[in-house]
């Protein structure tokens, strides 16, 4: 009897000290790659002795994944780029809301999910970039202008596939409308001066090399290639200046729907909004900070200030399904 109970006694220390342990530590699923997301966990483990483990895949099978494990996952925080994507784990069932009085303090409500369910950490804008060879940038106005017929043969476009250009159509769709949404589709597919490509970075070069004049791309695509090729005569311009603004899009987190440590994911999650940390988040990536107390890196900031579109971000994921059928009918491969 005596050691049936030292038994159980040390069975159930054991379980408090691993119990313990597990609530020293948080994992995350990230589909930001490693380089982007240690030095952002490095600092919160360095402040709080939190353990932050990470697994990092593309966000299809980060969702998969969590759904398949449902309550037996050990992800407490899904990290990922792209409302729509963030609104697709949504919609699976692997998130759960977290309300926080600092994440909405600090991200502004356009970022955020209106459930509660994630919330933006940077920012990115898809923009117009220019050859600043061969096009001056008053001839430049907005994403519809570059439907028309005087840039015929001249522009670049990434595949349709990637939720970028999926995004940025299901806003266009909120803005005008199906039916002008897809006239103007239609027009930038008329106007291509190749095939599209399978990266922005690809369309960059494609347009520094003289293929096109104007493309679509994410900033930080640029960042990353400017900072490779200092010389390259390439770039950005705000679109929709008048009107709506620029198109935003964002990478961002929530809290798993079973996570181990939901209270951990919260703080992790809500400390990642803070200055120190989103000066980080999205300086490593040449990204802006989704905070607007947070100003963006020196790098990002030459490129100058806009005035971004204030459609909600979760709209990209909402009309996710009826942009990409828009984009199959206007030929956009």
């Amino acid at each position: 009897m005596k050691a049936r109970n030292a038994l159980l006694a040390a069975f159930t220390l054991g379980t408090l000290a691993t119990a313990v342990q597990a609530a020293d530590e948080v994992v995350v699923y990230s589909a930001r790659i490693d380089e982007l997301i240690k030095p952002v966990f490095d600092l919160y483990t360095e402040k709080t002795g939190v353990k932050v483990k990470f697994i990092t895949d593309k966000e299809a099978p980060l969702i998969a994944r969590l759904k398949a494990e449902g309550a037996n996952t050990p992800a407490d925080l899904l990290i990922t780029v792209d409302a729509g994507n963030l609104w697709q784990a949504e919609q699976e069932g692997v998130l759960q809301p977290t309300k926080s009085d600092l994440i909405a303090a600090n991200i502004p409500a356009q970022y955020r999910s209106s459930s509660d369910s994630w919330t933006g950490l940077s920012l990115r804008a898809r923009t117009i970039f220019y050859s600043t060879e061969r096009v001056k940038p008053e001839e430049l106005s907005t994403y519809e202008a570059l439907a028309d017929k005087n840039w015929e043969g001249r522009l670049c476009l990434r595949t349709s596939k990637k939720v970028y250009n999926q995004s940025l159509t299901a806003t266009l769709i909120e803005t005008h409308g199906a039916e002008k949404t897809e006239q103007i589709v239609k027009g930038w597919v008329n106007n291509l001066a190749t095939d599209v490509f399978a990266d922005d970075t690809a369309l960059l070069q494609a347009i520094d090399a003289g293929q096109c004049d104007v493309g679509i791309t994410n900033t930080y695509y640029y960042g990353r290639l400017h900072k490779q090729q200092p010389d390259l005569k390439v770039k950005p311009f705000w679109p929709n200046q008048n009107d709506r603004g620029v198109h935003v899009n964002l990478a961002g987190a929530g809290v798993t729907k079973h996570a181990p440590h939901p209270e951990q994911a919260r703080k992790l999650l809500e400390w990642m909004t803070t200055p120190e940390a989103q000066s980080i988040f999205a300086g490593v990536n040449q990204e802006f900070p989704a905070n607007p107390a947070v100003a963006p890196s020196e790098e990002v900031a030459a490129w100058g200030s806009f005035k971004a579109d204030s459609i909600a971000t979760e709209v990209a994921g909402k009309r996710q399904a009826e942009a990409t059928m828009l984009m199959d009918r206007a030929g956009w491969q």
